[in-house]
């Protein structure tokens, strides 16, 4: 009994060293940006950084988008290992290892969901000495819905209290305004309309402007020029689970295969699906892709709802990714889809959905594949990368 109070109270003690430790090794970065949204966090994140850096910042990064990765001081991408699921004490390594690079900024995307969760990697482990969110839209609605007011409130769990943020966000706004009184806190909507389409076509692949205008905005809070700032974000690489737009060809036939499985809420999906309309003169047979994960049900029924209400008469094919594979098709006729045009593959090897789209487009075809990057989505994309003829890119917002 002695022997196990003395364990607990040496564990407990430990415990509050280590709180202290990460303390001192937060504030001892003079920069801390801490990014959250629904939409666009990784892109946001990469992108500020590379701002700062170009204006001689010693800048360092996490993303925790499709692949986690830590951006070092001179912009080479460090793959995060983890042994078990995403947890949110990861912060705190990072932390330990930013501290190793003495950078004088640091740009971190918040990898938590859970309302609580969030609240505790800004006022526990980052404290932000300025803010982001990026937009606020309905996703992840078992853990902060199951309204858009709910999902607005979790998101501003990270407003730093006393300090700034910035947001892209329009239609929420009045309830982050709201929310940024309570903290204290001098939130910040930019103007997208600022954003030139001369200056988004500098970007080796699509960006998009309400990104690009959060970047600048927090670069000139810290007094980084805005050609200076962007002539850094032009060199950056996009996160690997950003949308893209991939060109393959076999025997004569060209199919553009668009991941967009990246923005998996319905109101992005629908977005970009709208602005690939716009790029693309010929779309030729189109494929509908949805990827499912069997824990993420939720989010397949909003997507099938999407496709009921805006989009049931623009695809030719409709295929069935991942898992849940009987279930989501014998749901089809209750979202007005068409089962003879659904093509079933399941969890099957990234060449089997290749080659079926191939057999269905005569002369020039378009993939538009959305969902969820898990169980074979990346796979599928990283498949047609594979066998591109070339590339555009667009990142997800």
């Amino acid at each position: 009994m002695v022997f196990l109070s003395v364990a607990f109270i040496s564990l407990v003690a430990y415990a509050v060293f280590e709180y202290f430790r990460h303390q001192r090794r937060a504030h001892s970065i003079p920069i801390r940006i801490h990014v959250n949204g629904t939409r666009g966090k990784s892109s946001v994140t990469r992108l500020i950084a590379a701002g700062l850096r170009a204006g001689g910042i010693r800048t360092i990064a996490k993303t925790t988008g499709t692949l986690p990765r830590i951006i070092d001081v001179d912009g080479l991408e460090i793959p995060i290992k983890r042994r078990a699921g995403a947890n949110i004490l990861e912060q705190v390594k990072v932390f330990k290892f930013f501290t190793t690079r003495q950078p004088q900024a640091c740009v971190i995307e918040c990898m938590a969901v859970n309302p609580e969760y969030q609240w505790i990697c800004e006022h526990r482990f980052v404290h932000a000495t300025v803010g982001v969110i990026t937009n606020t839209r309905l996703d992840h609605i078992l853990e902060m819905g199951p309204t858009l007011e709910n999902v607005t409130r979790s998101l501003c769990n990270t407003l730093p209290y006393d300090g700034i943020a910035y947001t892209a966000e329009q239609a929420m706004f009045w309830m982050m305004r709201k929310e940024a009184e309570n903290a204290n806190c001098r939130l910040y909507r930019v103007n997208t309309d600022s954003v030139t389409y001369l200056e988004l076509g500098q970007f080796s692949y699509i960006e998009h402007a309400d990104n690009v205008a959060l970047a600048l905005a927090v670069c000139e809070h810290y007094h980084v020029p805005r050609e200076v700032a962007l002539h850094g974000m032009y060199t950056c690489f996009p996160d690997p689970g950003a949308l893209r737009v991939i060109e393959a060809e076999e025997n004569g036939a060209v199919l553009q295969f668009i991941n967009a499985l990246a923005a998996n809420d319905p109101m992005s999906t629908l977005a970009i699906w709208q602005k690939v309309k716009t790029l693309s003169t010929d779309l030729g047979t189109v494929c509908f892709m949805l990827n499912t994960r069997a824990d993420r049900y939720d989010r397949t029924i909003q997507l099938l709802e999407m496709v009921r209400d805006n989009l049931r008469n623009e695809f030719d094919y409709f295929f069935l990714n991942g898992e849940n594979l009987e279930r989501v098709y014998n749901s089809l006729p209750e979202y007005g889809i068409d089962q003879s045009k659904a093509v079933k593959i399941g969890m099957a090897d990234p060449k089997v959905t290749y080659d079926a789209m191939f057999e269905r487009v005569k002369g020039i075809g378009t993939a538009f594949a959305m969902g969820n990057v898990g169980k074979g989505g990346l796979d599928v994309a990283t498949f047609f990368s594979n066998r591109r003829r070339t590339r555009l890119g667009v990142s997800a917002a």
